[in-house]
């Protein structure tokens, strides 16, 4: 029985909690020993309240212990940590695991994934990166991603900087450009509901096609009237601005086949 301990009660904190919760209803391998929060009040409808402690002297001992807070915190939750030699790992996509204290063992389990209050995930097919010290750590860290997830990664520091700036691109970034078709619906009166099935082709001919070949419209084409007439049609100067710049880089990215 593998005990693990999260330390944490924000967005990835309460959904790793939700999961190995459930895990351990189905299985005998991985218990939920613990969950640290700086009020029980976060976590009481997660888990029972024998469970959740508010002191770090009071984490007992476990067999990994997942810190899933701010980057800007890790360090100073991993300097508080009162014990030594156990298996500290954090949850950041962008911090190496130089930044936990030497005290203990180090790791990184990385989930990548976008993470909302309120919206449940699955985590069975959820990417989760890996990264230790050594390779007895390592398989441990193995054992427990493996009871939540078909997808493993060994990844190191480096590679998980590039992965996450990668990330932001894809999910951050995109999110974003949603958002701004939003709003242009929104102030011509149309339902955004109707780009949806639009939305949903675009990521679904990824599967088989990589993004340059995937990629359509007018600035692929080479469609000045067409941009021309886009371009003349945006007033907000962020919008046109956004597009012209996207223009370019779709352009420019073509000229690399």
């Amino acid at each position: 029985m593998i005990k693990v301990s999260i330390i944490g009660s924000g967005n990835v904190a309460q959904h790793l909690i939700s999961t190995f919760q459930n895990l351990e209803n189905s299985s005998n391998e991985i218990e939920l020993f613990q969950a640290f929060a700086r009020k029980k009040e976060s976590l009481i409808h997660l888990l029972p309240e024998n469970k959740i402690v508010t002191n770090y002297n009071a984490l007992g001992e476990a067999d990994l212990y997942i810190i899933a807070v701010s980057d800007d915190a890790i360090a100073t939750v991993s300097d508080a940590l009162p014990f030594k030699n156990r298996l500290v790992v954090h949850t950041s996509g962008s911090m190496p695991f130089s930044i936990l204290n030497n005290n203990n063992r180090k790791g990184v389990f990385y989930p990548l994934q976008t993470f909302t209050k309120g919206k449940a995930v699955d985590f069975t097919g959820i990417p989760i990166c890996l990264e230790s010290e050594n390779g007895t750590d390592y398989k441990v860290l193995e054992k427990v991603v493996r009871a939540i997830s078909n997808k493993v990664f060994a990844i190191n520091s480096e590679q998980r900087k590039a992965l996450h700036v990668a990330a932001v691109f894809v999910n951050n970034f995109t999110n974003h450009l949603f958002a701004v078709g939003n709003e242009i619906c929104t102030e011509n009166k149309i339902p955004f509901d109707i780009l949806k099935p639009l939305m949903e082709e675009t990521f679904r001919k990824l599967e088989t096609l990589s993004p340059k070949e995937a990629q359509t419209g007018p600035a692929i084409r080479n469609d000045q009237k067409t941009i021309a007439a886009h371009e003349a049609f945006l007033k907000d100067k962020k919008q046109l601005n956004l597009y012209k710049t996207l223009t370019q880089s779709i352009q420019d990215n073509g000229k690399k086949l």
